[in-house]
């Protein structure tokens, strides 16, 4: 096994993981902000076999500039981690993405690493992290705040109150941003779905971590809502969007 570090030099020929077409608009979309987030300390590693095949992937960054509504200062944030077949997981593969984050944090004379953790789609389970130290520290919902800390000195991570974002979006709200490449492809598609049902869909997207932190959902860089209420946190299909539709009007 060996861990690539994705860089904007490479990032074409490594690509991004979990879009591997670099030609297709959304990976344009996120190529463009890992390039920028890469400024500000984001790191890209993807697991590989023997024979050069991806494996799996980890993408954290300074929890200052972390996409999500946490505060962590001075400790390093894991956005996302993943192995992607399920016959390569149980094997402590995913634990090596972790123990690379935690090199950088340590090398970076960090207080310790955090991640939000969650048993909805497309979260990592919070047991891998527990078996790699972590403790919960924090939770809100569905999510939960873990951390492995190391400076004791330093404050522990917390989660900001994403429910009090909630009531600001009136109407029909589409908050997202190019974190995950896959955004973009679900804005346009429920763009659509609105406009055949004649529903105004307001669409915003995040452009700083800034924004991220002040976001309407634990996850951050997806929501819906429709006149306060969060209705999804995370990427839709048009079919998932049109049964919301749906489901919403009849209230």
């Amino acid at each position: 096994m060996k861990i690539v570090a994705v860089t904007p030099d490479n990032v074409e020929q490594e690509t991004l993981f979990c879009i591997k077409d670099m030609k297709k608009p959304e990976a344009k979309n996120k190529q463009k902000w890992f390039e920028k987030r890469h400024k500000e300390g984001l790191k890209l590693k993807i697991l590989k076999d023997e024979a050069d095949k991806m494996i799996g992937f980890i993408e954290y960054i300074p929890a200052i500039n972390a996409w999500r509504p946490i505060d962590a200062d001075n400790f390093m944030f894991i956005h996302c981690l993943y192995i992607y077949a399920k016959k390569n997981r149980n094997q402590g593969l995913g634990s090596l993405l972790v123990k690379a984050a935690e090199k950088d944090a340590k090398e970076k004379n960090m207080a310790g690493l955090c991640v939000m953790t969650s048993k909805g789609s497309w979260m990592a389970d919070k047991r891998l992290f527990e078996q790699n130290g972590f403790i919960e520290v924090d939770n809100r919902g569905r999510f939960e705040l873990l951390s492995k800390q190391w400076n004791t000195t330093s404050p522990e991570p917390k989660l900001f109150d994403w429910t009090s974002q909630q009531n600001k979006y009136k109407g029909w709200n589409l908050v997202y941003a190019d974190q995950c490449p896959w955004h973009e492809k679900s804005v346009e598609a429920m763009l659509h779905v609105a406009l055949d049902a004649g529903i105004d869909l307001k669409i915003t997207k995040m452009e700083t971590a800034r924004e991220a932190k002040k976001a309407p959902s634990g996850f951050g860089v997806f929501n819906l809502l429709h006149d306060g209420k969060l209705l999804e946190d995370h990427y839709l299909s048009a079919t998932r969007f049109k049964n919301i539709l749906k489901k919403e009007l009849k209230k």
